[in-house]
């Protein structure tokens, strides 16, 4: 069985709005039923588990209505990292063989990028969908550029990221007693920390995470010309 997780707990409001970002409009639907759909139309995913903040049930509730293959709402933590552990928690009763991870503002993923993740999760334990880095990169101290970076083998890190569901449930409960307070800012970075092999899959422009009103703009965009 492989389950898509989708971390929905967040309280980001950068976008603008009352609501929390994933559930504002996007071509008159809930960035999250877009984002729920671009996982449960894929046929490689049996089920998708969303969490959410307790305070959102409402919100979920409309945003999810008549949605195919979701299991029933967990509620996340304090950081992203407690609210993955919770939803990785959440599914032992399934024992799936793969969980996908997914932010829940990254609507556009599309189906080979999600099937290129499944396929990789045959060979090794975790696999991160990426673009390689283009732009030149410059450190820079109180504004002044101070040395440039080279950015060869560099990767800007996308999700899904997909893992061999044992494994990373394992990395995540190891993170939480051998690294408190670490600041671990994606799944891969928990499972590198527990000596998981991670590959890189490409990813795309597309696949990128509303986190602004100019990144809502875009999308709005793109559905239009679709």
């Amino acid at each position: 069985m492989n389950i898509g997780l989708i971390v929905a707990a967040g309280r980001g409001y950068r976008v603008g709005g009352p609501l929390p970002k994933q559930y504002l409009p996007l071509a008159g639907e809930p960035i999250l039923r877009h984002t729920i759909r671009a996982l449960t139309r894929h046929p490689g995913i049996d089920a998708v588990q969303v969490v959410i903040h307790p305070d959102d049930v409402p919100l979920y509730e409309d945003a999810t209505s008549a949605l195919e293959k979701l299991r029933p709402v967990l509620f996340g933590g304090a950081e992203r990292q407690d609210s993955v552990r919770l939803g990785l928690e959440g599914l032992a009763g399934l024992k799936p063989r793969t969980v996908l991870i997914h932010d829940a503002v990254r609507p556009f993923v599309s189906a080979p990028v999600i099937s290129a993740v499944l396929e990789a999760l045959g060979r090794i334990p975790a696999a991160l969908v990426g673009v390689p880095l283009a732009d030149t990169l410059k450190r820079v101290e109180e504004g002044v550029v101070t040395a440039t970076v080279p950015r060869a083998g560099l990767w800007r890190a996308q999700t899904p990221q997909g893992f061999r569901y044992a494994d990373i449930l394992r990395a995540h409960r190891h993170a939480v007693h051998s690294a408190p307070g670490v600041d671990f800012t994606d799944d891969a970075m928990i499972a590198e920390h527990a000596g998981l092999r991670v590959e890189m899959v490409p990813g795309s422009e597309d696949n990128f995470k509303i986190t602004t009103a100019a990144d809502l703009a875009r999308a709005e965009t793109m559905l239009q010309s679709a």
